[in-house]
C-alpha cells in the first residue's frame, strides 16, 4: 500500500509552534523507511497522523490515492496498524489475549475468536519469538517482552502497512536485530521511527529526517546521514564510513560543545541536500509532548 501525505500540519494548543509543520510524504509499496529526528522533531506525532489517530489542521493522508479523512476507526485499521513506543499499564490478559486484539477488525462485535484467528495470533507470536509466553499474564512480561507482544499484535492485524513508533525500545541487541530483519522483510509498507542511526542505515530502503516538525532531508541511508547533518539536527561530532555490506557506519566523537554547534547553524553546510524550502534550525529544540497482505489493527483517537 502506497502511503501519501501532502502539506501535513498539526499543532498543539498552547505551543508556540505546530508539532507536524507542513510535511510531505510519499512511501512506496513495500518500502521500509526510516523516520529520524532528535527528541521532540515531531515523529510520533506524524505517525499519530498517518495512522488515522490524530486529525491535521491542514494537509492530507492518502492510502493507494484514497484520502482517508472521514473514515472509520475499523476501516483505517484494515489497513495500517499502528504500535506505540509505550508498553501500557498491568493487566490481567494473557499474551495471547493481548496479540488477539489485532484481529478486533475483521470480528463482529461479539463474535469471539474463530480458528482462524487463533491461527492468525499463534503465527504472529511465532514470528516475534513469543509462543512459549502465548499464556503468560501480560504484568508478567519484561518491558522488551511487551513491546514485541506489541508487534505481534500489529502483524496479527495483517495490515497493508505497519507504522511503528520506537519499536526497538526495551529490546536487547539480538531482538533489535531480530525485529529490524522481520520488518525489512515483510513485504509490507513499512515506517519505523528509530533512535538508533546505525539499526536505521543498515535496514532501511530510505530515510526521513524531522527536524523542529519539518521534513530536512529525505533519501537512502548514505546521502541522509552525513557527518554535517549529524552535527546540524542531533548536534554530535561524528565520522562516517562504509560498513561490509556498503550502508553507512557512524562513529561517534562526542557532542558537540555549544559555540560550535551555533557556529555550524549561521554558516551553513555547503553539499547538503536539505528539503526544499526547509528553515534553518533553531538554537534550542522543544520537546512536545509487494503483494498484498490481508488488513491492520490501529486505535484511532479522533476522527
Amino acid at each position: 500500500m502506497r502511503i501519501t501525505a501532502e502539506g501535513l500540519t498539526w499543532s498543539v494548543a498552547g505551543l508556540p509552534a505546530p508539532v507536524v509543520r507542513d510535511v510531505s510524504v510519499d512511501i512506496a509499496p513495500g518500502e521500509t523507511v526510516g523516520l529520524l529526528g532528535p527528541n521532540g522533531s515531531g515523529k510520533s506525532s506524524l505517525l499519530r497522523c498517518l495512522a488515522g489517530l490524530r486529525t491535521p489542521d491542514a494537509g492530507t493522508v492518502r492510502y493507494d490515492g484514497v484520502c482517508v479523512r472521514g473514515w472509520s476507526a475499523r476501516r483505517i485499521a484494515r489497513h495500517a496498524a499502528f504500535a506505540e513506543q509505550e508498553t501500557g499499564a498491568d493487566s490481567e490478559l494473557r499474551v495471547s489475549d493481548v496479540v488477539g486484539l489485532g484481529r478486533t477488525p475483521f470480528r463482529d462485535r461479539w463474535r469471539a475468536p474463530d480458528a482462524t484467528d487463533r491461527a492468525v495470533v499463534a503465527a504472529a507470536l511465532e514470528r516475534v519469538g513469543l509462543t512459549a509466553l502465548a499464556d503468560r499474564s501480560w504484568k508478567a512480561l519484561s518491558g522488551g517482552e511487551r513491546q514485541r507482544a506489541h508487534i505481534a499484535r500489529a502483524l496479527a492485524q495483517q495490515p497493508y502497512a505497519l507504522l511503528l513508533d520506537e519499536p526497538t525500545n526495551h529490546l536487547d541487541i539480538r531482538h533489535q536485530l531480530e525485529l529490524m530483519e522481520l520488518l525489512s522483510g515483510t513485504g509490507q509498507t513499512v515506517l519505523v521511527a528509530l533512535h538508533d542511526l546505525s539499526l536505521a542505515a543498515r535496514y532501511c530502503d530510505r530515510l526521513l529526517l524531522l527536524h523542529h516538525g519539518r521534513l530536512v532531508a529525505t533519501g537512502p541511508p548514505s546521502t541522509v546521514l552525513t557527518a554535517d547533518r549529524l552535527a546540524e539536527v542531533f548536534e554530535v561530532d561524528a565520522e562516517l564510513d562504509t560498513d561490509a555490506v556498503g550502508r553507512p557506519a557512524i562513529t561517534y566523537r562526542g557532542p558537540l560543545a555549544a559555540e560550535k554547534t551555533r557556529g555550524a547553524r549561521r554558516q551553513g553546510r555547503p553539499g547538503d541536500t536539505a528539503i526544499p524550502g526547509a528553515p534553518e534550525a533553531a538554537a534550542s529544540s522543544f520537546d512536545a509532548p509487494a503483494s498484498r497482505t490481508p488488513p491492520p489493527a490501529a486505535r484511532r483517537a479522533d476522527a
